[in-house]
């Protein structure tokens, strides 16, 4: 009897143990979330939001796989390096900051492709329309700085701005478009462990 109540101790614990959430947190002074979208078919416009945060739980952070990621960016805070342009950005032409201050992306799957590749699936909500979009991920791995864990990822992907009802544009004489729909998206995210 008694080795069964130790048995049944000792299972307790490792369950206890394997299901541990580790909980990560975004270092913001080394993370950066920055965007490019074609203008007037010829070039690129570059631009960046300064302003984010976000969680994320992993049961298993040498791996990933099971990690649940929040994150939210404050649409008001961006930057394309021209305070005009910024202000339109902001406008009911395209973010309408005054009604959809945020972004947010809720993460569904995260599955490895290859030894330090994923794919990202989750729902990317922008201007109060919520789609399912899919990044992909390299993760440059880990290091112990200052007596703190650091993971580091770099993210990558696209979305068409239309189908976040973000239409404002203009043609050209030769009928093509000022902005373009394609918005391609680039992070690289620095995680500290909690």
């Amino acid at each position: 009897m008694k080795n069964i109540k130790s048995i049944i101790t000792l299972l307790v614990l490792l369950s206890t143990i394997s299901f541990a959430q580790t909980n990560w947190k975004f270092d913001v002074s080394h993370t950066n979330v920055k965007f490019s979208v074609s203008h007037l078919v010829i070039t690129d416009v570059e631009g960046s939001f300064k302003i984010f945060d976000g969680s994320v739980e992993s049961v298993t952070d040498d791996d990933f796989t099971d990690a649940k990621i929040n994150f939210s960016i404050d649409v008001n805070s961006i930057n394309t390096e021209n305070e005009k342009r910024d202000e339109h950005l902001r406008a009911a032409d395209f973010f309408n900051t005054a009604e959809f201050p945020k972004i947010t992306f809720v993460s569904k799957s995260m599955k490895k492709i290859s030894e330090n590749k994923y794919k990202l699936v989750g729902d990317f909500t922008m201007k109060g329309v919520t789609n399912e979009i899919e990044l992909d991920v390299k993760y440059n791995g880990s290091a112990v700085a200052w007596g703190t864990t650091k993971a580091g990822f770099k993210l990558s992907g696209e979305l068409d701005r239309f189908d976040y009802d973000l239409k404002w544009n203009k043609l050209l004489e030769t009928g093509g478009a000022v902005v373009g729909r394609t918005i391609e998206i680039n992070a690289n995210v620095e995680l500290d462990k909690k």
